[in-house]
């Protein structure tokens, strides 16, 4: 067996009165790569923060290679190896690539602050091809791709000598192919005997990549098992503690009436030629790659976009939609991709942000009632099962699931007959997942149309009646979801090579 690098044992954290981590045990292998799971709120981000010095530790020990260790600050973890390459990129889009990989640690002439750019980037072409990667060290790095910007950061790590690197949702925003890379840079750096912490909530990638899983529960350390010793419905099991039954939930529902249809939508740079249906009762799943268009075309839909030609039907009615306010008026509701940037007011409270869209509803001659807003806001809250404290809490308190059903509630409250939802379960864990899909099907059966972008072909397959496959801004395939189809056919027509 080989030795930890890293141990932590009996960690203890509270934050005022709540207990965040309860005694938990941690290790971490050389050269292994150890997914980290739980529910959203578990403690795995809480875990890492003292692991690296940004939080200090009420109770337990960590040790680096055999040595015990506290540490005040992430520098001084990096020091010792351990270097955390964030699901938010660190990314200075204006400096150059090689500029990015030294930042802070620029190579100059002695101490005139002269920066010496041409070793720097012989250096960054030295750890940029050790990754197998062809980026020019001179590249802006605004103008790499999520994917290569990701790379950088990693070569980033490996500068300060990195033995442990903690990745933190690393493929949410890639596309399948830069996936594909990060998986190849991956494998090479555990050849050589790199550590890497995995975390995420895309189970289909923990058991593609990793060796070992450790499980974490309301702060408590539930167990490490093998990949090959266990299955998602174990570890499903062991993160919510209860059996959740078939991953996607079965919709029996009586698909009604064309709700919305889409003839010859264009806007130039986005989209070129769209047409689509979904009728009530429908959900209407929209695959492609990252970059193909999906989430503009539905801006465009929705009045975010301009559209420079094409019609829009609503119950059979062409209607006009130049304004996100009058999608609203027509019945449409749009939950962003971008929850925190898009979908949220972080400083507001969740009372406050599930009324945002809807305060017509709860106010009387402009004045808000309060026990009228208070009502409205439980009655949310109590339908999509919201875990928090108080609806006064700030909303960027909540786990990340429970943050994206008030992005479901705010929209929810104005009962909407077209729903659309934009990688809908983006950075949420399987518990919370399962609640959403949930969610889909009691609107669905209410007879609301509901159109899903996913970057996450199982949750196509698992929730959607008929696939729309996107590719460079148009529609390639209109696919009814039976057996026969799988995510080959699905990934053919994104890739261009399958047309209507």
């Amino acid at each position: 067996m080989t030795t930890p690098f890293i141990e932590m044992k009996g960690i203890k954290k509270s934050f005022h009165q709540h207990v965040v981590l309860d005694g938990v045990d941690f290790e971490v292998r050389l050269g292994e790569v150890h997914a980290l799971m739980g529910e959203n709120g578990a403690g795995k981000s809480t875990l890492m923060k003292i692991l690296t010095g940004i939080y200090e530790r009420d109770e337990g020990t960590v040790l680096v290679n055999g040595k015990e260790v506290h540490y005040r600050s992430p520098k001084e973890a990096e020091q010792d190896g351990i270097s955390v390459i964030h699901q938010e990129l660190n990314i200075i889009p204006t400096l150059s690539v090689a500029e990015n990989i030294f930042l802070g640690r620029e190579k100059t002439i002695g101490k005139t602050g002269v920066i010496r750019s041409k070793e720097m980037e012989e250096a960054a072409r030295t750890y940029l091809d050790q990754l197998g990667i062809s980026i020019s060290p001179r590249e802006i790095a605004g103008n790499l791709s999520v994917g290569k910007q990701q790379i950088v950061e990693i070569a980033k790590a490996l500068s300060t000598n990195a033995r442990c690197l903690i990745m933190d949702e690393p493929t949410a925003a890639l596309t399948e192919r830069e996936i594909q890379t990060l998986f190849e840079v991956i494998r090479s750096l555990k050849e050589n005997g790199v550590s890497i912490v995995y975390i995420s909530h895309r189970m289909e990638e923990i058991f593609t990549i990793c060796d070992r899983i450790s499980i974490l529960r309301d702060g408590q350390f539930i167990g490490t098992k093998a990949i090959q010793e266990t299955n998602f419905d174990e570890v499903v099991h062991m993160m919510v503690g209860r059996q959740l039954g078939e991953r996607f939930p079965k919709r029996n529902v009586k698909i009604g009436k064309e709700r919305l249809r889409v003839e010859g939508l264009s806007s130039p740079g986005v989209c070129e030629n769209v047409s689509f249906s979904v009728r009530a009762g429908e959900v209407l799943g929209v695959a492609g790659l990252m970059g193909a268009g999906r989430t503009e075309i539905m801006e465009t839909i929705f009045g975010v976009r301009k559209k420079k030609s094409g019609s829009v039907y609503i119950d059979g009615k062409l209607v006009s939609v130049s304004s996100p306010w009058q999608a609203i008026e027509h019945g449409m509701a749009f939950i962003t991709e971008d929850r925190k940037q898009k979908g949220l007011v972080l400083q507001m409270s969740v009372r406050e942000n599930l009324t945002l869209p809807t305060t017509n509803k709860v106010s009387q001659g402009g004045i808000i009632q309060s026990k009228k807003e208070n009502e409205f806001t439980q009655s949310l809250i109590e339908q999509l099962k919201i875990k928090t404290s108080s609806p006064e809490l700030e909303v960027k308190a909540l786990s990340g699931g429970n943050q994206q059903k008030v992005v479901f509630g705010k929209w929810l409250g104005m009962n909407p007959s077209i729903l659309i939802l934009d990688e809908p379960t983006r950075g949420v864990d399987v518990g919370a997942k399962k609640e959403i899909y949930e969610i889909m099907n009691q609107l669905a059966a209410e007879g609301v149309a509901i159109i899903m972008i996913s970057s996450e072909l199982p949750e196509v397959l698992g929730m959607s009646d008929r696939i729309m496959v996107v590719h460079e801004g148009k529609v390639t395939a209109i696919l009814e979801n039976d057996e026969k189809l799988n995510q080959e056919t699905i990934m053919a027509a994104a890739t261009g090579g399958e047309s209507v």
